[in-house]
């Protein structure tokens, strides 16, 4: 004679009868809410990105990043494939619950660079928070440049030999 294996099946809830042969209550499987069931890690590019875009949304900011980073991103803009980096002059440590940030931005001349600098802090705060969850512990502000009215935007600049 031949066994064949029982396969284990989860109770069907609905089918569920107490001792005294009535309906049990439907219960929840998996034991309790399902935000503890697994881990959410969240990668630091991805709030660079929200930083750097939540940053560039404040007025008074003319570009992100120091004068390298643009020249460099300036050419990697034109390369095909290349696209403009959005967290360009974002840097950020992510960990389990907290993120802190270090943003380096240009402002445009004119404007009270302490209320700029209060702005973007407001702002990358708030957009981090709201879209990760996790509790921004400092967000530090360096202003690499100023952008003059009579400075040509590096996007738009000729070549100086003809």
């Amino acid at each position: 004679m031949t066994e064949t294996p029982q396969r284990n099946r989860p109770e069907n809830p609905d089918s569920a009868t107490g001792d005294d042969g009535r309906k049990s209550p439907l219960t929840k499987r998996g034991g309790g809410d399902p935000a503890t069931r697994g881990r959410t890690t969240i990668a630091d590019g991805v709030v660079e990105k929200i930083a750097g875009m939540a940053a560039r949304d404040v007025l008074g900011v003319h570009a992100m990043g120091s004068g390298l980073s643009r020249t460099f991103g300036a050419v990697r803009d034109r390369v095909p494939g290349g696209g403009k980096s959005v967290t360009r002059g974002v840097k950020a440590e992510v960990g389990e619950s907290q993120t802190a940030l270090d943003l380096e931005i240009v402002v445009d001349y004119g404007v009270s660079i302490a209320d700029v600098a209060r702005d973007v802090r407001e702002n990358v705060i708030s957009a981090v928070e709201r879209m990760t969850g996790l509790e921004v512990v400092e967000v530090n502000i360096a202003v690499s440049d100023v952008k003059l009215p009579d400075e040509e935007g590096e996007e738009h600049s000729e070549p100086r030999l003809q």
